[in-house]
């Protein structure tokens, strides 16, 4: 039978609480998990690993891959609302799930995310209401698409349709020469080139939107990133001019408005040196920007996403302390030879304000996002301080 919304919390479907189900294993489903628990319901998680982060902690896990029909009837089977930790699972299973059961994200939205030429033209429709648009940029989908290239896009920065993130599928090209020789590079698949802006910083906000349109908003975040991958967040009176947050929120819930969006939402921007603000790419579930939200706010991203999923309200997050939060990748856990190295985490423990959420993953490497580390404080000065001698000790460039 159809799930009926509200789902509420403690609610007892054939004598057990409510289930809910996610699409994915990774630390973004561990901690939409936590979240689901601490609110009494149960969880089943869909991963293909049978030691995923998400699925060491659920209630159960279906061990398959994310199109696999016997697994999707059995998630439709056992979960009463349905929802997804990441952007490139496939649409339709999002669709035949959505038949009979609550899934926010929409497939139609997830899709959007997919692909870089579809998400550029809604950044392009929603900014005729919020003056926030995108670079300038052309599609790439042939040799004749790269002839016809308007010069001034160069230099740019090529990007695949699909199925790039943390910088991955991306590089930089300054000439029609360098442009053409990386597009056969990519295997000459559908490609977006971006024109490079001049960048004085980036930002990001995440919203969460019900289905009756009731939109409610973290703090905007302000973003390091480094190799293509976020590094350092920091959210704080201060840390971003008032104006442009306000304008960054506006453009983020026109855009979830225009996509009649249901669930968590996040859109990066790009603050350009002239101060002006350019959309950059969405992703259609809690983003790693937002992870401070479990220590410095009264609720969290992924309270949020348990909320929009089952049709609760969305109160507005109150954040209560100053926060920066470091990515922890699995370069830390490797010395300058190479050699694996055990971190110095009773010193860092030590410093007061220090939160760290280690995701379960049982091997390190280099470029994976093993955990990270939350400091939150009384004021900016103190959190950067604490944040700063953290970094030190785990050996994490400054900031």
């Amino acid at each position: 039978m159809p799930t009926s919304l509200p789902l509420l919390p403690g609610s007892l479907v054939n004598g057990r609480p409510a289930l809910l189900g996610v699409l994915g294993g990774g630390q973004l489903g561990r901690m939409f998990v936590h979240a689901a628990q601490s609110l009494g319901y149960e969880t089943v998680v869909l991963d293909p690993d049978p030691a995923s982060p998400a699925g060491m902690v659920s209630h159960r896990q279906i061990v398959a891959n994310y199109d696999d029909p016997s697994a999707l009837a059995e998630l439709h089977a056992s979960a009463h609302a349905i929802t997804t930790e990441f952007e490139n699972v496939p649409a339709e299973a999002l669709a035949s799930l959505a038949l009979q059961r609550p899934v926010a994200p929409a497939a139609e939205a997830v899709a959007i995310a997919q692909d870089r030429v579809r998400e550029k033209a809604h950044f392009v429709r929603s900014a005729q209401s919020s003056g926030v648009a995108p670079a300038p940029y052309a599609v790439i989908d042939s040799e004749e698409d790269l002839s016809k290239v308007p010069e001034d896009l160069l230099p740019g920065i090529l990007k695949t349709a699909r199925l790039g993130y943390d910088g991955k599928g991306q590089a930089r090209v300054s000439s029609r020469q360098e442009l053409a020789a990386a597009w056969r590079a990519a295997g000459s698949v559908t490609c977006v080139l971006e024109k490079l802006l001049p960048l004085a910083l980036e930002c990001s906000v995440i919203v969460a939107r019900g289905r009756d349109g009731q939109v409610a908003s973290l703090p905007v975040q302000r973003n390091l990133h480094r190799n293509g991958i976020l590094a350092v967040t920091e959210v704080y009176e201060g840390s971003l001019p008032e104006d442009l947050a306000s304008r960054a929120q506006q453009a983020t819930r026109q855009i979830a408005n225009d996509l009649q969006y249901v669930g968590v939402l996040c859109v990066e921007f790009f603050v350009l040196q002239d101060g002006s603000l350019v959309v950059n790419e969405m992703a259609p579930r809690p983003h790693n920007s937002g992870h401070y939200s479990v220590d410095a706010c009264d609720c969290s991203q992924f309270e949020l996403q348990v909320r929009a999923l089952t049709g609760l309200p969305l109160p507005a997050p109150r954040q209560h302390s100053a926060t920066i939060m470091l990515n922890l990748l699995g370069d830390l856990w490797f010395d300058a030879s190479g050699n694996s190295r055990t971190l110095p985490w009773e010193q860092v423990l030590a410093i007061e304000g220090a939160h760290l959420h280690l995701y379960g993953k049982l091997e390190a490497r280099h470029g994976r996002k093993m955990g990270h580390l939350t400091m939150t404080g009384a004021s900016a000065a103190d959190v950067r301080a604490s944040a700063l001698q953290a970094a030190a000790l785990l050996g994490m460039e400054a900031f």
